[in-house]
């Protein structure tokens, strides 16, 4: 999943304690929605309430979970350092300032995946271990190494790591991944685009300055404008998957139609007249949406219980 600016960039490194730094290399907020979905994809997992072992099992995994995730977004922080220094938003973090080297956040990235790889696999069962060290490989490898700097479409085809959180949900309570795992993580691959281009927009030129090759600055801003309305409209047909399948009831249709309205007005209202403003609306929106599409499929779940 796309990262949110980090409200702690007003701070600067120097003021942090070690551990602090080191706390910031996870992206504790990124970290925290990957959390989030997976836990919804655990919840949904399982019919009605969760029994005993499956609530330690349910804690086990959102920590190996989230080990692995950190242990991601600290690599992302070393291969990164040199863009971070030259973005406002990420010239802050420890890698960026040289506070931190690439020998010290290499061994903690290890040791986060390590420790997150055996609780997974030894408490929780090997499929959901080795989706999310794919998960791992896809983010801070094939995303942050290949995609991001080599073409315009990063976010789109990167997506798919950050689409995975729901699918580790459900793989670690049922070990097996079901059609309703492959619609959460649709939702979110759909969703990942116009969150993270609102965010381009009005971050053009931290990119540009940077060098990466997002879709603002390669194909400009009405362009982009487009492409973001045209997928919102897409994830709003994606968003009324679960009660087509039948996987929730009224309730959750309500509360998709309600918030694919708002993210397709804001999105509109971006297209027909750009504003940097507007942008930082349309992106900010789009954390609420994912969010509220994940509590209403957690409401419904037990409503239809």
């Amino acid at each position: 999943m796309s990262s949110a600016p980090q409200t702690t960039g007003t701070k600067t490194s120097a003021t942090m304690s070690v551990w602090a730094q080191y706390y910031a290399l996870t992206k504790p907020r990124v970290v925290q929605l990957i959390v989030f979905c997976a836990l919804i994809g655990m919840v949904l997992a399982v019919p009605g309430w969760p029994n005993t072992a499956q609530v330690l099992t349910a804690l086990v995994a959102c920590a190996g979970i989230w080990l692995v995730a950190g242990a991601a977004a600290a690599f992302n922080c070393i291969v990164e350092k040199g863009i971070d220094a030259k973005m406002k938003r990420t010239a802050w973090r420890p890698t960026a300032k040289g506070e931190l080297s690439d020998a010290q956040t290499l061994l903690f990235s290890a040791v986060l995946c390590s420790a997150g790889s055996v609780m997974l696999y030894l408490w929780v069962n090997p499929l959901t271990m080795w989706l999310t060290f794919a998960t791992f490989i896809g983010y801070a490898v094939i995303y942050t190494v290949i995609l991001k700097p080599l073409t315009p479409q990063n976010i789109v085809i990167g997506g798919a790591s950050g689409a995975m959180p729901p699918v580790l949900g459900w793989a670690a309570l049922t070990g097996q991944v079901g059609p309703e795992a492959l619609i959460l993580f649709l939702i979110i691959f759909l969703w990942t685009p116009p969150h993270f281009w609102a965010l381009a927009l009005y971050r053009v030129e931290d990119y540009r300055q940077s060098g990466l090759p997002m879709l603002p600055v390669t194909h400009g801003n009405p362009f982009t404008r487009l492409m973001v309305l045209l997928y919102t409209f897409v994830l709003f047909a994606g968003c009324l998957l679960p009660f087509v399948y039948g996987m929730s009831s009224w309730l959750y249709l309500v509360a998709a139609l309600i918030l694919g309205a708002g993210f397709c007005a804001y999105a509109f209202a971006l297209w027909r007249h750009y504003s940097d403003a507007m942008a930082k609306k349309t992106f900010r929106f789009s954390l609420i949406h994912l969010s509220g599409i994940f509590t209403a499929l957690l409401v419904d779940h037990y409503v239809m219980f």
